[in-house]
């Protein structure tokens, strides 16, 4: 199935949705991604937009706080090897034992921020030190932290139930697994070249190598890619954390009360292969998602307990000063697409040819004067997401009204 946002990428297109037959139907790396379980979080408190993104952008001090965050580089939190170890086995749940999460993050986050089944035996040593020192940390392009204002609710009920009002400010993050997914994908990408051969697969690209799930190496692939998941929850909510101590030095300062930081509202990734589900009570099937969400309806036992009555709760990133939106599944996506909704804008150009094209520092200034406040760690980098390059195509949602 292609989302509406769907372009191309390395073996199976960004935004595409494949579903094959348990327990022995393929599974394919290509079809997950190099950044597994790439997602976004929305945090947000009792502000208004006036209170905190003007004390945000006003503020030195919280700027400084907040920028290691930004920088590929620079990890907030420096893990051990034993701390690496950790997050990829219990994710979530490794950063509430090390004072990073709230319980409610936790129960906010899909699968509890936590997949059974990882190993990390099946994780190479060269993934471990990719991401040994990456925790807390947000890599590039289009993987960043926005402030948003909220300007419209299209469902009262669902609004209610996130916590979500207009002119309520925002947080809204957006990253993955970094190096040490980016590893996993190419350390099983390159052992599946081998496997799709001796298992008979005829290929039509390289690129779509894959395995039987219930085959050692499908087995292998679907442990190391569940830790690989687990990571990214863990290193999403260490800067869950960090945003918290950065709006804590600012709004702290004008009186704000203890605790009153932001609170997790919703999570959502995409990029994974790991749900298996009856569909019409007859087949269970993995699904693959390569940037895609998952969109379970209402009363799905999968839905945190908090929003199950809505539905789960899906994040829709808008391209650079366009909007996002915050979704809820419905019943017609189990029904029409295995539970998954688009991600997020797709691409118009190349990065390549968006740099031609755009020069960072004008696009800057065009930014500013919409209102938008920026910061980027290089004018080029800021260049190849150009919003005249990257298109929304919201519009085509929700399926149960109009199918893609």
């Amino acid at each position: 199935m292609a989302m509406p946002d769907i372009h191309q990428g390395y073996g199976f297109p960004i935004g595409g949705v494949v579903a094959t037959r348990l327990p022995n139907g393929a599974i394919s790396p290509g079809g997950v991604g190099y950044d597994i379980n790439c997602g976004v979080r929305v945090m947000a408190r009792s502000w208004t937009c006036r209170t905190s993104c003007r004390t945000w952008t006003g503020s030195r001090t919280r700027s400084t706080n907040f920028s290691p965050a930004v920088s590929a580089s620079r990890a907030i939190c420096t893990s051990t090897r034993q701390s690496s170890t950790g997050s990829l086995h219990d994710g979530s749940r490794w950063a509430l034992r090390e004072g990073f999460a709230r319980p409610e993050d936790v129960a906010h986050t899909e699968e509890g921020g936590c997949m059974a089944g990882a190993d990390p035996d099946k994780v190479s040593r060269n993934a471990k030190e990719r991401g040994a020192t990456q925790v807390g940390t947000l890599g590039s392009a289009t993987i960043s932290p926005k402030i948003d204002v909220i300007t419209k609710v299209f469902d009262a009920k669902a609004a209610d139930a996130l916590g979500l009002r207009v002119n309520q400010a925002v947080v809204q993050v957006h990253c993955g697994s970094r190096g040490l997914g980016h590893q996993v994908a190419t350390d099983y990408i390159e052992l599946f070249q081998r496997a799709s051969n001796r298992y008979g697969y005829q290929l039509p690209d390289r690129q779509l190598v894959c395995a039987p799930l219930d085959s050692p190496e499908g087995q292998s692939y679907l442990a190391a890619m569940n830790c690989a998941a687990n990571y990214a929850w863990a290193n999403r909510q260490v800067l869950t954390h960090h945003i918290r101590e950065a709006f804590e030095t600012g709004l702290g300062r004008q009186g704000a009360q203890p605790g009153s930081f932001p609170d997790l509202r919703c999570s959502a990734q995409h990029g994974e292969g790991r749900d298996a589900y009856r569909r019409r009570q007859e087949i269970r099937v993995c699904v693959h998602r390569k940037g895609a969400t998952r969109a379970f309806g209402p009363g799905h036992p999968d839905v945190p307990a908090d929003y199950r009555e809505i539905g789960q709760p899906v994040l829709v990133p808008g391209s650079m000063g366009t909007a996002s939106y915050i979704l809820v599944g419905t019943v017609a996506s189990m029904t029409q697409t295995f539970g998954s909704c688009c991600h997020g804008a797709g691409r118009v150009l190349s990065r390549a040819e968006a740099k031609r094209q755009v020069r960072g520092e004008t696009l800057r200034g065009e930014l500013n004067q919409s209102g938008i406040v920026i910061r980027a760690g290089s004018m080029a980098g800021l260049a190849e997401e150009a919003p005249k390059h990257t298109k929304m195509l919201i519009a085509w949602w929700p399926w149960s009204r109009r199918r893609a």
